[in-house]
């Protein structure tokens, strides 16, 4: 889908040859343009792609006194043959528009979100990595502008995308801490959205984490701290005897698109599927009596990121070898065939870019 109203300055030179895009560190290395649509009077009016480039703004901008500020996170991939496909992107459109709305800003339409990153992508196809784990790393971000101190909703706003090429966001196998003392999400709230706040709230328990060892903190329910929700900013899904289990969607809880291609590969493979509460107990039973077989994460940026151990309180459980996962190591393959185009996208879920 393309957008005819969209203005294009291309840059004068292109700066992808002073990077090896198959080796650049995460999200430090931005493509050449970015794209930009503009909110003002009621409606969306203008669309633009320019130069990467810095933009100016007042320091009483709304989406930093009052939070309005929202985003996705997507990637593109580069065929052996040289082309370029978006995984799920109009999910990611749906998504977007569900976090505006619970944060009392405007949808962004179909055609600039999506005419947007396919004319983006064309114009910077060659900052997409060819290596077999590297990826281009896409940001639409919708922020509100409104020079005004005052608590209310903005009346402008800017949706933007930017890009980075991107290898694997976790390079080794992680230890996660269960948190039962700081909250992500509580009911009511919005854990279900992806909003700037959300990221913010999560780093200070994460470095207390860290301190002792850990990568990253199992996020637990805000009422009894008993039920186990999300990692980081990742999906949670483990592997108990023959039945793959992940804690079921709600307000607490974002609705991850890789959470959502995994369990979609898990009924085609005729596995047993659960969405369901899952309890700390459960699980510390389900390692003492040997049945739990795998436990990952799934996420934009990580894809699969394995847990090799889980902090409890003063307990810690060392996880079955990566080696020996048979279902997350196969997951993984099978979504990198699918995105690379080596395995047949049944679900037809790639978005090539013409």
């Amino acid at each position: 889908m393309i957008n005819a109203d969209i203005k294009i300055e291309k840059t004068t030179q292109s700066r992808v040859d002073n990077y090896d895009v198959n080796n650049v560190p995460f999200g430090k290395c931005f493509s050449d343009h970015m794209f930009i649509a503009e909110y003002a009077n009621g409606k969306w009016e203008k669309s633009y792609i320019t130069p990467y480039r810095d933009f100016p703004m007042s320091y009483a901008m709304s989406a930093l006194h009052y939070g309005q500020a929202i985003f996705e996170g997507m990637k593109a991939y580069k065929s052996d043959s040289g082309e370029v496909s978006v995984f799920r992107p109009l999910d990611n459109f749906n998504r977007l528009n569900i976090s505006a709305i619970r944060m009392a800003m405007p949808e962004v339409p179909e055609e600039i979100f999506m005419g947007g990153l396919m004319e983006l992508l064309k114009l910077d196809s060659a900052w997409v990595p060819s290596s077999e784990t590297g990826s281009l790393y896409i940001r639409p971000f919708l922020i509100a502008t409104d020079e005004a101190i005052g608590v209310k909703p903005s009346e402008t706003y800017k949706f933007i995308i930017i890009t980075c090429p991107a290898g694997k966001y976790y390079s080794e196998p992680i230890k996660v801490l269960i948190e039962t003392t700081y909250i992500r999400a509580v009911e009511g709230g919005v854990g279900f959205v992806k909003a700037a706040g959300n990221y913010g709230r999560s780093m200070y328990p994460t470095r207390l984490a860290q301190q002792k060892g850990y990568q990253q903190v199992i996020w637990t329910d805000g009422k009894t701290h008993s039920y186990l929700e999300e990692s980081g900013t990742m999906n949670l899904i483990f592997v108990i005897g023959d039945t793959v289990v992940t804690p079921a969607l709600s307000d607490t809880i974002l609705a991850g698109i890789t959470r959502s291609s995994v369990l979609a590969l898990a009924r085609e493979w005729g596995m047993k599927v659960e969405e369901r509460k899952v309890s700390i107990t459960e699980i510390v039973e389900a390692h003492k009596n040997g049945t739990l077989k795998e436990v990952f994460g799934t996420g934009t940026a990580a894809t699969i990121a394995q847990i090799i151990g889980i902090g409890y309180e003063d307990d810690y459980y060392s996880l079955p070898p990566v080696e020996e996962r048979t279902f997350s190591t196969k997951i993984d393959e099978t979504l990198r065939g699918i995105r690379k185009g080596k395995v047949a996208d049944n679900m037809g879920w790639m978005h090539k870019v013409q």
